[in-house]
């Protein structure tokens, strides 16, 4: 490891815990999306890291959907909170068990506005409550389909069936945004040359209807020209 990744690790620690102390003392959605915008702004500027948005004229402004990124990198829902930063488009992100018990994100996690995905527990009841709770509140579900991190050398890899049945449970629209740029890459120049400057573009996809047949793998990879 070199010394720049050393210190932008001590420093992406030091972020994410201040701001999730400062998010466990509020219960205000556009306080939490603010802080969460802050939190994103000082991470992608402490890696010298542009957010560029392709179809930005396709991005809703308001309304409640089922936001769905595909996952490369630590860094994916900082990209998509800044890309997301002029909307009024919030809600939770649905966050694996690790992400909560995690000594660098725990705190952030747990207090950010998530909803934990154990996929040990094969009650899935308490999930699908609290994803009915967010909606209901007028929040909209942000979700990694691929159901984990991409490592490899394609462009995506294969979607679970959580993200469908969300969408059609809940009657949200979809809203597919595609992160173009391979951000794992980006991140590790940025840990090997800090004045290197680097922008990740993102793609904002149509709209999909919730009650659409098309299987969501499908019209995702048709929207943004992915190879199986």
């Amino acid at each position: 490891m070199t010394f720049n990744a050393i210190k932008q690790a001590i420093r992406g620690l030091y972020l994410t815990n201040s701001f999730g102390l400062r998010l466990r003392k509020t219960n205000d959605p556009m306080e939490i999306k603010r802080l969460r915008l802050g939190y994103s702004l000082a991470q992608l500027e402490t890696l010298n890291i542009r957010v560029h948005i392709e179809n930005k004229e396709k991005l809703p402004q308001d309304g409640q959907y089922l936001v769905l990124v595909n996952h490369r990198s630590i860094i994916d829902p900082p990209l998509v909170e800044v890309a997301l930063k002029d909307t009024n488009i919030f809600g939770p992100w649905i966050s694996k068990k690790e992400l909560y018990n995690s000594f660098f994100f725990g705190l952030f996690v747990r207090n950010a506005g998530s909803i934990l995905l154990d996929r040990e527990n094969n009650q899935m009841g308490g999930f699908f409550s609290d994803i009915k709770k967010a909606t209901k509140r007028g929040e909209s579900i942000f979700i990694f389909p691929e159901g984990t991190r991409n490592k490899t050398d394609k462009a995506l890899t294969t979607f679970k069936e959580g993200a469908r049945i969300i969408a059609l449970k809940n009657r949200l629209p979809i809203l597919p945004l595609y992160i173009k740029t391979d951000p794992g890459k980006v991140l590790n120049n940025a840990l090997e040359d800090p004045k290197l400057a680097q922008e990740v573009t993102l793609v904002v996809g149509d709209l999909i209807d919730y009650k659409d047949r098309t299987k969501l793998e499908v019209s995702y990879r048709d929207m943004f020209t992915l190879e199986d």
